[in-house]
């Protein structure tokens, strides 16, 4: 077994997810995602609503995101209006080993889902990767912007600085696509983050305009991620018409990555108003 490192819990399983484990690596994984993330979702599920179909699912889905785009956190505005270029770095660096990786974790979701929720899941994927043009690829627009603030491009580097809300999130799409026991759980995870970019990116994008960056990564999610979140309906749709759909298990993924998603945030304006 390969000794651990004295990093964060978050940390390790991050790495664990990007390797390819031994078999003491790999009950390791499964011990660190049981407590960071199972247990968490498990709490999701057993406190959700009564869903009995679809349609009941979409209000729900459709409640919780009108309600945060309607009453957005204090830390939006701060990340909007006030952040410096160096605190507004440090944000950018917090989200580093999601941006560099962008979309890798969903990969395993593709074999799970039968034909036509596979082609929508797979539209998305096709966006996310630049349909095979670097240029266009979110991790590579993720990393220009890393380069235009002279950071490090290597994740690396970041494993030991990164809160550990930013691995929750990056974990918790990682456990969805690849061992979580129905692929429901990624299909909400995905359909909340692409969801909610369309309001929650907004700060993001206001404040790299402030700044004089460029701010091509989140205004290209804010115009894509319109059609990516009609495709996670078509996938649940498809997945309800081919499969036996299980309502409770798409929100616990849509309430996880709300969760997370929202802490990672706030986590990492925390950490940029620390810096000078």
């Amino acid at each position: 077994m390969s000794t651990t490192t004295t990093r964060t819990a978050g940390s390790r399983l991050f790495v664990l997810n990007r390797t390819i484990p031994t078999p003491d690596e790999l009950r390791e994984l499964h011990d660190l995602e049981q407590r960071l993330i199972v247990a968490r979702a498990d709490a999701i599920e057993a406190a959700a609503p009564d869903m009995p179909d679809r349609a009941a699912l979409n209000r729900h889905m459709k409640a919780l995101l009108t309600a945060e785009e309607a009453d957005p956190p204090p830390f939006e505005r701060v990340l909007a209006e006030d952040l410096t270029r160096d605190q507004f770095k440090e944000v950018v660096a917090q989200f580093a080993v999601d941006g560099l990786t962008e979309s890798e974790s969903f990969l395993p979701i593709v074999w799970r889902l039968p034909k036509k929720a596979k082609m929508a899941v797979f539209r998305v994927l096709v966006d996310e990767f630049g349909c095979g043009n670097l240029d266009q690829a979110h991790f590579h627009i993720y990393r220009e912007l890393m380069l235009e603030l002279g950071m490090s491009v290597d994740v690396n580097d970041y494993l030991d600085t990164t809160n550990e809300e930013t691995f929750d999130f990056v974990n918790a799409f990682f456990w969805a696509a690849a061992r979580a026991p129905y692929p429901e759980y990624f299909l909400g995870t995905l359909c909340y983050l692409e969801c909610s970019i369309l309001y929650a990116f907004k700060p993001f994008a206001a404040a790299a305009e402030r700044l004089g960056l460029n701010p091509r990564y989140y205004t290209e999610h804010l115009h894509i991620d319109h059609f990516h979140a009609k495709e996670l309906q078509v996938a649940i749709r498809e997945l309800d018409a081919e499969a036996e759909l299980h309502p409770a298990k798409v929100w616990t993924g849509f309430k996880l990555a709300s969760e997370v998603i929202g802490g990672a945030t706030e986590a990492a304006v925390a950490s940029a108003l620390k810096v000078a």
